[in-house]
């Protein structure tokens, strides 16, 4: 594996910027304030910031490769690797891919998930993020329950999430946009939607039993769990009594707050940062973020937003240490990855090499294992002169 020097950046250590040089190998951070050695490759960082790597925790735009359009399906390999160019251009160099398995047909089917998750199995090897399975379980599946409960045994689930959209698919509803899409991604007629809703809905009572079995079987095998979409305190409760300590976007403040108090994970979406919203009319995340009812940012279904919203939360809420927190340590302790999130001796060899020239920041490298697999400007490339030849008079001086 290459060494690689990282020469005169402004890198984040400790909660402080700091200019200094970084000497990367076998895959991990070796030194800080080290020299230039016999590096292999050098990078000049003079006038770069030198961060941890991104830590997305849920990140679905995947699924946009995989269908662009309602119905207009393109292998899962070419998927895969166009989803892994674009969240490692964009600074993300641990990848949860969020993938829902739905009581839905199409996109969100259980031979959808099953195929996804072998494809991210074979495919590894050649993806350059840390690309991990986080399972987003629809939990009126319940047919799901015994393949999740085998492939949690099997190690194969890193994340699991309790997801609910049952009403967002009930006739009638308030939600006319999440509804169409939702038809749209199943191939189904509406009234063969209506009719699968009123199927699934006649075996509402088996729901919370069947969570319960997933919850101790997550906790058995030591995968971490989130709720999503927690709509009150009293629900966020409910779901941390079953050892579920992740809230992952909870649609109100008072929520939030009351998972804040008990020492829950608060995850928010960085598209809403950006967007100065929710889409959905949800909490506004910068106001979680500014009350510190939000301990880490994913990119949701926008790779760009982690690094964008890092940003512009340092321009007025956060200062940029803190800010980057929220998209690289805090959601590598989130995972349990203690391994990642920091700039430090040991630690694995994540870094992302950051123009951050107004309007926006620009990623000019990416190194993700010790691995440089991103350079959008070659000239920070640095020639290094081969060690000089020891002439014999020095040697004979030297003796």
């Amino acid at each position: 594996m290459t060494d690689i020097f990282i020469q005169g950046g402004q890198a984040l250590l400790d909660g402080t910027i700091t200019e200094t040089s970084l000497r990367i190998g076998d895959g991990k951070i070796q030194s800080i304030d080290a020299g230039p050695g016999r590096s292999a490759l050098a990078i000049d960082a003079r006038r770069l910031l030198v961060l941890p790597g991104i830590v997305d925790l849920h990140g679905d735009a995947f699924e946009r490769q995989i269908m662009p359009r309602p119905g207009v399906d393109f292998p899962l390999d070419v998927a895969l690797l166009e989803s892994d160019r674009q969240a490692v251009s964009n600074g993300i160099t641990t990848a949860f891919h969020a993938a829902t398995w739905s009581w839905e047909p199409g996109l969100r089917s259980g031979d959808s998930a099953a195929r996804l998750l072998e494809a991210i199995e074979r495919l590894r090897p050649q993806l350059r993020a840390d690309t991990r399975f986080h399972l987003r379980h629809e939990t009126y599946n319940l047919d799901a329950e015994d393949s999740i409960r085998r492939w949690l045994s099997e190690g194969r689930i890193d994340l699991l999430a309790f997801n609910d959209h049952m009403d967002a698919a009930v006739a009638g509803h308030d939600h006319p946009q999440k509804r169409r899409r939702m038809i749209e991604r199943s191939g189904l007629s509406p009234a063969a939607f209506d009719d699968l809703v009123a199927e699934v809905l006649s075996r509402a009572y088996a729901v919370p039993d069947s969570i319960t079995r997933l919850a101790q079987a997550a906790t058995a095998a030591g995968v971490r769990m989130l709720s999503h979409d927690d709509r009150s305190p009293a629900m966020r409760q409910a779901f941390r009594d079953q050892g579920v300590r992740i809230a992952e976007f909870p649609v109100n403040e008072e929520t939030a707050r009351a998972a804040a108090a008990a020492g829950d994970t608060i995850l928010f979406g960085a598209p809403n940062i950006l967007r100065g919203g929710s889409h959905t009319g949800c909490t506004r995340a910068s106001d979680m973020v500014a009350k510190g009812h939000c301990c880490a940012l994913t990119s949701d279904y926008y790779y760009p937003s982690p690094l964008i919203a890092a940003f512009a939360l340092a321009d007025d809420i956060l200062p940029l240490p803190q800010a980057w927190d929220l998209v690289s340590a805090g959601p590598a302790r989130a995972a349990g990855l203690s391994d990642r999130g920091v700039l430090a001796p040991g630690a694995r060899g994540d870094l992302v090499l950051v123009d951050d020239a107004r309007p926006r920041p620009r990623v000019v490298a990416v190194l993700a294992a010790g691995r440089l697999v991103c350079l959008a400007d070659a000239d920070r490339i640095m020639r290094q002169a081969p060690p000089r030849a020891i002439t014999q008079s020095e040697s004979l001086a030297a003796e």
